[in-house]
């Protein structure tokens, strides 16, 4: 249990620190930012239930005020821009790529890479393009090609996540969460 408490901080901090790289504003106002490669690994590290508490925790740290998001942003403010899509299914993307981690046979980078995928871009997706076509009052088309300009960098942060979480698989088996 104090493990698991320790992971779920220690994680919400790394999604945190990965704001601290700087985002590249795009006109929709959604910004591209390191902290979706934090989500991922969340999932594939950490395990689904572990991983969406650890982005829970994170997301209530930005909703008390404090300036956690890409570019110093935090508050109940940032729910209310085109970006909430992407906020609201942060844990359930986490959650997603920790149970495709957790379900598969696959070795750690394959079972990390599709958990990233599919939870980290695909769920990320279904959540985020529906916000922004809503806070952008856009169709969902217009919102799709619009989130098209994050999927390159999505891919590579998939990628990344693969890489660090078969790392951590061959340096200290234990501490793979998500495959104990």
């Amino acid at each position: 249990m104090e493990r698991s408490l320790t992971h779920i901080a220690l994680f919400a901090a790394l999604i945190a620190v990965l704001g601290l790289v700087p985002k590249i504003d795009l006109a929709a106002g959604v910004p591209i930012t390191a902290q979706s490669l934090g989500i991922m690994l969340c999932g594939t590290v950490l395990g689904a239930k572990r991983g969406a508490l650890a982005v829970l925790l994170f997301l209530g740290l930005v909703a008390l005020g404090l300036p956690l998001l890409s570019g110093g942003r935090g508050g109940l403010g940032v729910f209310a821009g085109p970006s909430v899509g992407f906020l609201i299914g942060f844990p359930i993307a986490a959650f997603v790529a920790g149970l495709v981690v957790e379900r598969t046979t696959l070795v750690p980078f394959w079972a990390a890479l599709c958990g990233a995928i599919f939870g980290g871009i695909g769920v990320m997706y279904a959540f985020g393009i529906p916000g922004m076509a809503v806070m952008l009052d856009k169709t969902l088309t217009e919102a799709s090609y619009l989130a098209m300009a994050f999927l390159p960098g999505d891919l590579v942060k998939a990628v990344l996540a693969g890489f660090v979480t078969q790392a951590i698989a061959k340096a200290r088996p234990g501490a793979l969460m998500s495959r104990a």
